[in-house]
């Protein structure tokens, strides 16, 4: 559509278009432009400045307030550099100074081919794009249910493991198999905070933390050992993997903790800890138990403390035991 309120100018003008391969239609005037507008698409619409009763300026406003605005190229004259800014910056694709003769046409047909090739690469552009967006959307439900089967399976093999070591006789095959379950509900756990957030790439260590104490005292408290254990953690993301080798860690420490730290079976108190530090992040698992001497190596059957080893192995770091006055604390610093 090409606006102006110069009737001999808007017919040299529908002539000179259509010689160059365009369908054109007129309007006399900002009003009669802003109302086809509305009434019909266009591909293109070319909005000259000098207008009686609404100006070049004021009709590119009223077409921008249309649901889909089409691509506008303004029309000035020679020495209207400001009005030109002005017009691009109200929303303008192009401009093109009006000058005598069947140049201004050729210029007007540039402009309009370089606006329409900008304007249907924004359009693919936005379609790939949402295409994309619609294609991570689903990858993103697909990978919640996959994390929600997983979590469901862990917890049947998890339930499975814990009724066979309620079969056992045998103490130490118990005590086994417990630990056992103790380190799939870990992973488990990783699982269930994927699907249940909207982010299926990382974990947030406060919230999985938060949930793995609360199990793991559930299971290690009892009346004749009654253990509290209590959790101070910072909202830290993680990838996946790096998690359940922090849950791992845990597990494996705060187990350790109430097994041996306090053996005379009257239960105690155990910390978890993980702040930020400027590189990373520290965790820590602190008790107020009968301690370890200087240089000694931490209790168990070996199985425990190569899995240590292997989840830190994992993370790039060790595992740090420091005895206290009361008890050990044991640290993993890590890079986030």
């Amino acid at each position: 559509m090409y606006i102006d309120d110069d009737d001999g100018l808007r017919r040299l003008a529908a002539r000179g278009l259509e010689r160059r391969g365009y369908r054109v239609t007129t309007a006399a005037g900002g009003a009669e432009g802003v109302r086809l507008a509305a009434a019909a698409p266009f591909d293109l619409i070319a909005v000259d400045h000098y207008m009686p009763d609404m100006d070049g300026l004021d009709t590119l406003a009223q077409l921008a307030e249309l649901p889909a605005m089409p691509p506008v190229v303004y029309v000035t004259g020679s020495d209207e550099g400001r009005i030109a800014i002005a017009a691009l910056k109200a929303g303008a694709a192009d401009y093109v100074v009006k000058s005598i003769g069947d140049d201004f046409f050729d210029l007007l047909a540039n402009s309009f081919g370089q606006v329409l090739d900008r304007s249907r690469l924004a359009r693919e552009k936005a379609r790939v794009e949402e295409d994309l967006r619609a294609s991570n959307a689903r990858l993103e439900a697909l990978l919640g249910e996959v994390n929600h089967r997983v979590a469901n399976s862990l917890q049947l093999v998890s339930a499975m493991v814990r009724l066979q070591a309620s079969a056992l006789a045998d103490p130490a095959a118990r005590t086994a198999l417990d630990d056992t379950q103790r380190r799939i509900a870990a992973i488990a756990q990783v699982h269930r905070c994927l699907y249940s957030a909207n982010d299926v790439e990382s974990v947030d260590m406060r919230d999985y933390l938060g949930s793995l104490i609360r199990e793991l005292n559930d299971t290690l408290s009892c009346d004749t050992a009654p253990h509290t254990l209590h959790l101070d953690a910072e909202p830290i993301r993680l990838p996946t993997d790096r998690a359940v080798s922090l849950g791992v860690i845990v597990t494996e420490l705060v187990t350790n903790a109430c097994k041996y730290a306090y053996p005379t079976g009257d239960g105690g108190e155990i910390r978890v800890t993980m702040l930020r530090e400027a590189e990373g992040f520290r965790l820590s698992v602190e008790d107020d138990g009968c301690g370890m001497a200087e240089g000694a190596a931490p209790k168990g059957t070996g199985l425990g403390t190569r899995l240590l080893q292997a989840m830190a192995q994992s993370l790039h770091t060790t595992i740090l035991y420091e005895p206290r006055e009361r008890g050990v604390c044991a640290t993993v610093r890590a890079a986030i």
